[in-house]
């Protein structure tokens, strides 16, 4: 049995079938131990650690960060006996950090992919499971084909590959960019070196050599590899060569931008755009988004509504003692007038099947929450059984989980009702777009201070205006309504809604 074996990308639920490799949190040469992250892979759900299956020490790295992996591709080779002295012909060597090692062909050949160690019992990982899938370390469903990247416009064609064996474990190739001044370098295939050419440093097929921190920090500037002689090791490119180049070029650049504004009319080329690829959470949230707008009828209706009343019980609620060590905020009351109003109007928390509407008993509150990634929906499970308390510790853990970006795609599944707080960004409404299998979903805008009639009297009151967008093929506009009018009334008066409702 082979000490090496190769750890492949899992499935990590929801039915997702790639991710991006974020971050390495190891690099080869480490000593890990199991369990223990080893890096960081963005699906179109969120961005997840993944942790070590085995314990031993990394000896290769097969796909370098910002690759899209397939699931079920080998993305690390762990030595889980590495105290058994060395391999048996030339074995994979530590490289410096940030460079990913290229293993022998004799390495390679010990190499054995977990699953295909004997006989494991079903639903174990790497055993059978239901439907000829394998089980993996998280989920079912591994595929059995390499890495790929993102086709991007323009994109040269990459050659055919040659029956030599695949390198695993170099770091080819640049991404393509664009800056004002400076032309966008052409996309480079980092698997087969595509595009050689140019005056840079190169390997066989043309190959620019440089680390991924140069690389990015070329991409930052503008800056073609290809165009580089390096003056590192066999030739590498540096920072210091990269940083030359480019003020280099700025220096050439300027007069010609100068002369070329007196001569000619403004540019509204290429070389004033920038392309941002479409992918992980934004390009799922745009998926969801489009199917939505497009299959559910929208209907969105709007209340203004005085909420002095609420601002206050959240200021006598924040001085009481068991409270002062919990963040209240207004989204606290609206929840709660949210899950009130949902046990008046039941209809309102279903989705559309088809030839029936799924009514649910269970409320799985939803909060929108924007992110650096993009628009995440995670929801509190149910919600409608907690207490005041219970509902703000969760909605305090999934907002700070959400802003450190480490949601997981479980905490975004199975949500029967959202809240999006547009409030948050001083705006005072919108007609938020369902998720998908929603039927409802409420906007909840700033509350500002505005002239109000109060007892007869105009007076400087604390105002907000509610959003709710609800799918008419479930809710006719006299539920839509009372279920709008039910949070107002709550939020208007918590405490004669409470004594009236409960």
């Amino acid at each position: 049995m082979s000490r090496i074996k190769e750890f492949n990308l899992p499935d990590l639920g929801e039915g997702l079938t790639e991710g991006e490799i974020l971050a390495w949190l190891v690099k080869v040469g480490d000593t890990i131990e199991l369990n223990q992250p080893i890096v960081e892979v963005e699906t179109a759900k969120a961005a997840v650690e993944i942790p070590a299956k085995w314990a031993g020490q990394v000896r290769a790295i097969f796909h370098p960060e910002g690759t899209t992996v397939e699931v079920g591709t080998p993305i690390i080779a762990i030595d889980t006996d590495p105290g058994a002295g060395p391999l048996d012909g030339p074995s994979t060597t530590a490289a410096p950090s940030g460079d990913l090692p290229t293993p022998s062909a004799a390495s390679l050949a010990a190499v054995e992919v977990a699953p295909a160690e004997g006989m494991v019992e079903p639903g174990l990982i790497g055993g059978p499971a239901p439907g000829g899938r394998t089980a993996v370390l998280v989920g079912y469903g591994p595929r059995t084909t390499t890495a790929k990247r993102r086709p991007r416009k323009n994109a040269a064609p990459a050659p055919a590959p040659a029956p030599a064996p695949v390198d695993h474990g170099a770091v080819v190739g640049d991404k393509a960019t664009v800056t004002p001044t400076i032309p966008a370098p052409q996309v480079h295939d980092r698997r087969d070196g595509a595009n050689g050419g140019g005056a840079g440093p190169a390997v066989a097929g043309g190959v620019v050599l440089a680390k991924p921190p140069v690389r990015k920090l070329a991409k930052d500037l503008g800056v073609d590899l290809r165009a580089l002689s390096g003056s590192g090791p066999l030739g590498s490119i540096t920072r210091e060569d990269v940083q030359q180049a480019a003020r280099g070029a700025v220096a050439v650049a300027e007069p010609v931008a100068a002369t070329s504004t007196a001569t000619s009319a403004a540019s509204f080329g290429a070389d004033r755009e920038q392309r941002i690829p479409v992918k992980g959470v934004r390009k799922l949230t745009a998926e969801n988004m489009s199917r939505s707008a497009f299959t559910a009828p929208h209907v969105t209706e709007f209340l203004t509504v005085d909420v002095t009343r609420a601002m206050k019980a959240l200021e006598r609620l924040r001085s009481r003692r068991e409270w002062r060590d919990v963040r209240v905020s207004p989204l606290l009351l609206v929840a709660k007038a949210v899950l009130l109003a949902v046990k008046r109007h039941p209809m309102v928390n279903s989705t559309w099947a088809g030839d029936e509407i799924v009514v649910k008993e269970y409320v799985n509150l939803g909060i929108a929450a924007a992110t650096e990634r993009g628009l995440i929906v995670p929801n509190v499970k149910d919600a409608g059984l907690l207490s005041l308390r219970e509902l703000a510790d969760a909605l305090n853990d999934l907002v700070q989980t959400a802003k450190s970006g480490r949601t997981s795609p479980a905490d975004m599944s199975g949500g029967t009702l959202t809240i999006t707080n547009v409030g948050v960004f001083g705006v005072d409404t919108g007609t938020p777009i369902l998720p998908p299998g929603e039927s409802a979903i409420l906007a909840f805008g700033a509350v500002r201070e505005m002239p109000w009639v109060h007892k007869g009297k105009v007076k400087a009151r604390q105002v907000t205006t509610l959003g709710l967008s609800f799918d008419h093929r479930i809710i006719d506009g006299e539920l839509g309504s009372k279920f709008l009018r039910d949070i107002g009334d709550f939020l208007a008066d918590p405490e004669a809604a409470l004594l009236a409702w409960t």
